[in-house]
């Protein structure tokens, strides 16, 4: 088990390291702010799929996120809470980084979220959206895209509270 462990925090800091090269090599690049966001296909939780511009149309909240990031862990209730709370006129996908279905599967357990929970298994996702504005790689990323696709906020690290949270929807949306 230890050892599993290790080999998935191994990969986890690879996939860190990666996009700070990345990141790194791509900083000249501007902000996202005010930019479409970049579209994505991945898997959920629950096996569908999730197709970020099948969602134009709803302003939508993606949380970037892992098991072995304590801040994330703290914070992922706060983005649950907004899935319930905004009966669905705020969609919320919280992507996992590089963890297996398995992994994320055994974090929620037998608790199903109305957030989407999405997999982002190898970080190409993460990637995109860390490049300009995240070279370092930090997690947790909140990005506030607006109902027409375009990126408003970026939040890098984690919310203090569910009403900071709350607070930012408010003012971006």
């Amino acid at each position: 088990m230890a050892s599993r462990m290790s080999k998935k925090l191994i990969r986890i800091a690879l996939i860190i390291a990666v996009l700070t090269l990345v990141g790194g090599t791509l900083s000249c690049n501007s902000s996202l702010l005010s930019q479409k966001a970049p579209d994505f296909t991945l898997d959920t939780m629950t096996g569908a799929n999730v197709t970020l511009s099948e969602l134009e149309g709803t302003p939508v909240v993606i949380n970037f996120w892992a098991t072995t990031c304590p801040h994330c862990l703290v914070e992922l209730p706060y983005f649950e809470a907004v899935a319930q709370g905004s009966a669905g006129e705020i969609e919320v996908i919280a992507i996992n980084i590089g963890q297996s279905l398995s992994t994320v599967q055994s974090y929620f357990g037998e608790y199903e979220p109305t957030m989407i929970v999405a997999l982002d298994a190898n970080g190409e996702v993460f990637v995109k959206y860390s490049q300009k504005d995240n070279p370092q790689g930090y997690i947790p990323i909140t990005v506030f895209i607006d109902s027409e696709g375009i990126v408003q906020h970026i939040k890098i690290g984690a919310f203090q509270s569910e009403e900071e949270l709350w607070d930012t929807l408010d003012s971006v949306f």
